[in-house]
């Protein structure tokens, strides 16, 4: 089944937490949330909207997760075409040594 966004209908959302590895400098924390951001905005046109930020709770229970990203597709064919973009496996690849864990979620939201 094929599920499209319009006029405030459901949208799929792809929810991706980081934490990262110790030894992972700024200037690659800095790189990741680059390299994200260009590939959900100007690399695979099936996003149709990108959020991102760092942990800023006073609550320690994030386990360590810093960085959180929401996509936005219209429908899961959008989602599964950028999970198979040949830059989505290359960004994957990219955080190798650097990453040390990651939550990756989806969910239909308004």
């Amino acid at each position: 089944m094929l599920r499209r966004a319009v006029n405030g209908a459901q949208q799929l959302r792809h929810l991706v937490l980081f934490k990262f590895n110790n030894t992972a400098s700024q200037a690659d924390i800095t790189k990741i949330e680059q390299e994200f951001r260009a590939l959900a905005t100007i690399k695979v046109p099936q996003v149709r909207g990108f959020e991102s930020g760092t942990h800023v709770g006073k609550e320690s229970s994030n386990q360590g997760f810093t960085h959180c990203f929401i996509l936005t597709f219209d429908n899961e064919q959008d989602r599964d075409t950028y999970m198979a973009h040949d830059d989505h496996k290359a960004f994957v690849k990219l955080q190798q040594g650097i990453v040390d864990k990651k939550i990756v979620l989806a969910f239909w939201g308004k």
